[in-house]
């Protein structure tokens, strides 16, 4: 539970906060994906029903936004309505969320400030689509998403479809295992790099059900190791579109966003954008089935936890 300090700066939705005091499992969700990654109506519809898979499947949702200031731990029907049309809604990662706080200024929250609000409220596992990343030309650019240093900083499990194909996934796994974070494929032996299922990129760790997830969870835990964890859930194979066939896209993506000079926060959801124009809209509909996937995979790991599955190694006085 978060202390009074941070607290103060919460309204958890009465839902959430019963949950929590019940210790129920809860799932948080970003809100980037409503504001910037996909357009209306698609983008409430899809909120509504990924908070719905993670009601099916034993948990309780919570999306998380700043509105007015104020950091939402689960969003009423109507905030989450009219967060699908604002305007002048900031995208938040770590080194805005104070700002976006302090100045009541409205957000929606990255991977990165997502983690960070649900450690504040207490919960431990949340569900997103792809993570950020190492980007391509990162010798030039410098560019390396806030999302892989929170994910080595703060004790919250995420639950994704790996990376996002536009990013550099070798540097990106590289720069992962480095800080240290644990990275799970999930019945899988390949990293998933987004819209496809897999990539040439081995993942380090293979575990096969929930309640091993929470296994792992649970002993990090309890050896006092510090951060996150990654587990990386291929999109299913019926709604994938193939590695080969999708580097077209993405190269060509890339290749206009150089040309127009498009850099820092403004570039994924350019090429998101262009993609789903390229492609026809199936990327848009291989997004919204990746989604629902890991919502239900964070729900059900959510409640391994909370079911004490774990076996947790005795430590030795």
């Amino acid at each position: 539970m978060p202390d009074d300090h941070a607290k103060a700066l919460l309204d958890i939705h009465p839902a959430v906060e019963a949950a929590l005091q019940q210790n129920k499992p809860i799932v948080a969700l970003e809100s980037t994906i409503i504001t910037h990654g996909m357009p209306f109506p698609q983008n409430v519809e899809t909120a509504r029903q990924v908070e719905a898979i993670v009601r099916e499947n034993g948990a309780m949702p919570a999306t998380v936004a700043v509105i007015g200031g104020r950091i939402k731990i689960g969003l009423q029907a109507s905030e989450l309505e009219w967060l699908g049309t604002a305007k002048d809604v900031l995208k938040l990662s770590r080194a805005d969320l104070a700002f976006a706080v302090s100045t009541r200024r409205h957000g929606a929250t990255t991977v990165a400030a997502t983690m960070i609000c649900a450690h504040l409220a207490g919960i431990r596992i949340f569900a997103t689509g792809g993570i950020g990343g190492v980007h391509r030309g990162v010798e030039h650019s410098m560019d390396i998403s806030a999302d892989l240093d929170e994910l080595a900083r703060t004790p919250v499990a995420v639950v994704c479809a790996g990376a996002k194909a536009i990013l550099d996934l070798p540097r990106t796994l590289e720069y992962l295992e480095t800080r240290g974070v644990p990275v799970i494929g999930y019945r899988t032996d390949r990293f998933p790099a987004f819209w496809s299922a897999t990539s040439e990129l081995p993942v380090p760790i293979r575990l096969d059900t929930p309640d091993a997830i929470a296994d792992l969870i649970h002993t990090k835990e309890a050896l006092a190791l510090t951060g996150g964890l990654l587990v990386a859930n291929p999109v299913p194979s019926l709604d994938e579109i193939p590695s080969a066939e999708m580097a077209r896209f993405i190269e060509n993506a890339v290749e206009k966003a150089d040309r127009r000079g498009i850099i820092g926060k403004a570039v994924t959801p350019f090429l998101l954008s262009y993609l789903v124009e390229k492609t026809g809209g199936r990327s848009l509909r291989t997004n919204i089935a990746l989604v629902k996937n890991n919502a239900a995979l964070a729900a059900q790991v959510a409640v391994s936890l909370r079911r004490g599955t774990a076996d947790v190694p005795q430590t030795r006085s």
